[in-house]
């Protein structure tokens, strides 16, 4: 496996692997590797001649009182995992050459798909992530590229950059991947102590039962977040950040499970933040 962190480097290799007719694939990731990251990687190893990791900690989607400097990373352990799942090259850029002296260009993307959820309580975090986004998908130029859909509304953002800017690229969303208990593969995992980490399963388990209600026949998304709003409150050390239902396309919350939606959480646990969901009323592969 080849590692960069040369932005003329890693265009020349791709540039040879285009010639040759090979259609590349990018899984973009902060580093600090687990199972959901390497299943990505795999899916893109299913479907692309050629796989890119990019590895970096992007401190334009962090706030100001947010985790940057504390973010995990282990690039030696990124390196030997990403070899494993069968990457071809893993970019790791430094924030100089993602964001040189007099960096000023910006992605914003607005609507609702960009205002609710997780764009409530951090701001500036999608206009960091869509940045990084469209200069990834200019460096690198793949076919398709794959994100996980924990991170549901980012996912959905990414969609939208692609779609507005026209850029020839297929997004991936595969599903999220689990620990035996439930809780969804995260890279600030790490940060819980056993006691947080024991109150935490209360996401995926208040989740499930919304799903198994819905199958039950309740439709009406007040009386499901009303549910998931006590399941939550009975764990003291998780505080519910916010809890919601909506249309999987456009991000609108709806008042009724009728047509495709995704159910929706954020919590904090101590000083760590996490997100999960699941997709309800679809016919999309679990």
């Amino acid at each position: 496996m080849i590692t960069t962190g040369s932005i003329t480097e890693i265009r020349g290799y791709l540039k040879k692997e285009r010639e040759n007719g090979r259609t590349v694939g990018l899984v973009p990731t902060m580093g600090y590797l687990h199972e959901g990251h390497l299943s990505l990687m795999r899916r893109a190893r299913e479907e692309c001649d050629y796989v890119v990791i990019s590895i970096f900690v992007n401190p334009k989607q962090f706030g100001p009182a947010e985790d940057f400097d504390r973010y995990p990373r282990d690039p030696e352990r990124d390196k030997a995992m990403a070899e494993e799942a069968g990457a071809d090259v893993m970019f790791a850029p430094g924030v100089e050459d993602m964001y040189p002296a007099g960096f000023s260009t910006y992605v914003y993307v607005k609507g609702p798909v960009a205002r609710g959820l997780c764009a409530a309580s951090r701001p500036n975090h999608f206009r960091g992530v869509t940045t990084v986004c469209a200069k990834l998908f200019d460096i690198v130029q793949p076919d398709k590229a794959y994100f996980g859909q924990k991170d549901f509304q980012q996912t959905i953002v990414v969609k939208k950059v692609v779609k507005d800017l026209d850029i020839p690229l297929e997004i991936v969303m595969c599903p999220i991947v689990r620990e035996p208990d439930g809780l969804a593969m995260s890279s600030r995992n790490v940060y819980l102590n056993a006691e947080e980490r024991k109150a935490a399963t209360v996401l995926y388990r208040s989740l499930k039962e919304a799903e198994q209600s819905i199958a039950n026949g309740l439709m009406d998304t007040k009386e499901i977040l009303d549910d998931i709003e006590a399941a939550i409150a009975d764990e003291p050390l998780v505080e519910l950040e916010y809890a919601s239902i909506c249309d999987t396309t456009n991000l609108n919350e709806l008042d009724s499970i009728d047509r495709e939606a995704v159910i929706a959480l954020a919590v904090k646990i101590g000083k760590t933040r996490l997100i999960d969901n699941v997709i309800v009323n679809s016919e999309i592969e679990k």
